[in-house]
């Protein structure tokens, strides 16, 4: 009897245990199978999550703060900048341990040496490091250590870089080969979070299902068609909740957790659900904490006025309506003897698509109207810009009349490329030749997969096309790339914009910290390419995300993928 009422206690202390622990319990769904878990390989939406759970960067984005700002992580402070940018000295956390591997002594702590080693695998050749554009001539001795050691790992240990400096286990030190300031957003990338040279030996640098990382949660179980499970890592101590936030973090008392120890979740799980209707389901019935809703579930979650429908109200869901660093416009070849030598055609262009209609019909009012070549988020983006063009059919036809094409009389037919062939690409391309021909100007429409876009892009055989960019990190760097004369294809200036002055001002905006003076530049910048007219801008996106009112904390960014570590959950009903 004894024995049986033993055993009655032990099960019954389980199921509290197993109850207590799913109580506190962060459930998330992934929209596809997970590519890899290696941070020097991971660089999607997918993987991005799931790696920044178990791996730490030398800095993170302020969570509760926008424009985005960075913070130290693992590193211990802000940089300090040296030799008109070109030495940067970063001093690192001590006793930040990693998480328990039997190939790793029991004390492991990160060492500037496993930052080096990070580096080291980014410039790899085996590793294919997705992060290497980042550093590609841009560290002293690096290229030239890529070209040495080759796919050889005895050589990758051997081999020192120049650039690359460890006076002492908690001190690094790099040295570019010209002032790269962006190299703060590379470093709060998962790229060069710290890897062990032993952990690289033990796995013959395939960290593609094995995580060795810092993070606020350890993996316990993965597998990438299915799932990824993490709990809490016990010996945590890298960062605590933020002391500070923006307007919106204070109006949505999302500082009453300031200064706790992180994570505030016990585990952490992540199913695979590629359908969407799975998904949606799932969050319907209690199983999922969070959900990005697509187009197909807007009417399935939203009135007409854009709020909330009454029965997801009344299950305590919450909304929130997010900008992303993603965008859109209209391209111009301006090497195209028809639409790129005829400033006053493209105007008529800009002032012939309707874009309230484009955004209604094709985002289901879920874009952000653009007013500047420049998204929010970025710092030195300006919310009161104007843009010098709207939609007036009746300005249009004046600019096509002056341009030399009255009522489209006498003008060759233009292409309009899409960069993809779904329906809703066709749809998007049929409407954008419908505006065109309002106006007189004669248009054709043409499909293309993604690959041959990018392709026919590089060879610089589009015409006029329906442009976006996602960018890689909130600097205006980032997004003129795409317009210096320096990037023409192979690179990714796609539209053969070639302009003096914006050339000029793009080589000091890049090398430039934030501040007045940059934004200046930006804002001169900005005019110059209005006045030329390579793109029409369209909108901004945003995304719509659901939460179930048990969650707290929860502030969406696409930038910031290690948002669970700040996530509360109240008792599930």
């Amino acid at each position: 009897m004894k024995k049986i009422l033993a055993l009655l206690l032990l099960v019954a202390a389980a199921s509290c245990s197993k109850a207590k622990n799913d109580s506190n319990e962060i459930r998330l769904s992934l929209a596809s199978e997970i590519p890899t878990i290696d941070p020097a390989g991971c660089y999607d939406t997918v993987c991005g999550p799931v790696v920044t759970n178990g791996y730490e960067t030398l800095f993170e984005y302020e969570y509760l703060k926008r424009p985005y700002q960075l913070r130290p992580l693992i590193a211990e402070d802000m940089p300090v900048i040296e030799d008109s940018g070109r030495k940067v000295t970063i001093k690192l956390k001590k006793d930040i341990a990693y998480h328990p591997q039997t190939f790793l002594p029991a004390d492991r702590k990160v060492t500037s040496y496993d930052i080096v080693t990070a580096f080291k695998r980014q410039a790899f050749v085996p590793t294919q490091g997705k992060g290497w554009w980042l550093f590609e001539k841009r560290i002293q001795g690096l290229d030239a250590w890529r070209g040495l050691v080759k796919n050889d790992l005895e050589a990758f240990y051997k081999n020192p870089i120049s650039g690359l400096e460890t006076p002492d286990a908690h001190t690094l030190i790099i040295r570019l080969t010209q002032p790269f300031p962006q190299l703060m957003y590379s470093l709060a990338m998962s790229f060069t979070s710290p890897i062990p040279e032993e952990a690289v030996r033990h796995l013959n640098n395939d960290f593609g299902r094995v995580m060795v990382g810092t993070g606020p949660f350890v993996l316990k179980d993965f597998n990438p068609t299915q799932q990824a499970i993490f709990e809490r890592f016990a010996d945590y101590k890298t960062s605590t909740y933020p002391t500070q936030g923006d307007r919106f973090a204070n109006e949505q008392g999302m500082l009453a957790d300031a200064g706790k120890r992180l994570p505030l979740v016990d585990k952490v799980s992540m199913i695979v659900m590629k359908e969407q209707q799975t998904s949606w389901l799932n969050f319907m019935s209690g199983k999922l904490e969070l959900l990005t809703i697509t187009k197909d579930y807007y009417q399935a979650a939203l009135g007409p006025d854009g709020k909330l429908l009454k029965e997801l109200v009344d299950k305590k869901v919450q909304m929130q309506v997010a900008p992303t660093l993603i965008y859109w416009w209209l391209a111009f070849n301006m090497k195209d003897p028809v639409v790129g030598k005829n400033l006053l055609l493209r105007q008529a262009i800009a002032h012939a698509v309707d874009t309230e209609k484009f955004i209604k019909l094709f985002t289901t009012n879920a874009g952000q109207r653009a007013n500047s070549i420049y998204p929010p988020g970025v710092p030195g983006y300006n919310p009161s810009a104007e843009l010098p063009y709207k939609y007036d059919l009746e300005k249009a036809k004046e600019l096509l009349a002056k341009a030399g094409f009255p009522g489209g009389k006498g003008m060759p037919e233009i292409t309009f490329d899409v960069r993809g062939n779904s329906s809703l690409h066709r749809q998007i391309s049929e409407f954008v030749v419908q505006e065109l021909n309002k106006i007189g100007i004669p248009a054709k429409p043409s499909m293309n997969s993604f690959p041959v876009f990018l392709e026919r892009s590089r060879r610089g055989e589009l015409q006029f096309w329906h442009g976006g960019w996602v960018l890689d990190y909130p600097d205006a760097e980032n997004i003129l790339q795409l317009l210096a004369s320096a990037n023409f294809p192979p690179g990714p200036n796609n539209t053969y914009y070639a302009n003096k002055k914006v050339d000029a001002l793009f080589e000091k905006i890049r090398v430039s910290e934030d501040g007045p003076e940059k934004f200046k530049m930006m804002e001169d910048l900005e005019a110059e390419v209005n006045r030329d007219l390579p793109w029409v801008m369209l909108y901004y996106s945003r995304n719509y995300i659901l939460s179930q009112g048990r969650v707290s904390n929860f502030r969406y960014s696409d930038m910031i993928f290690n948002s669970t570590k700040y996530l509360k959950i109240s008792e599930r009903p």
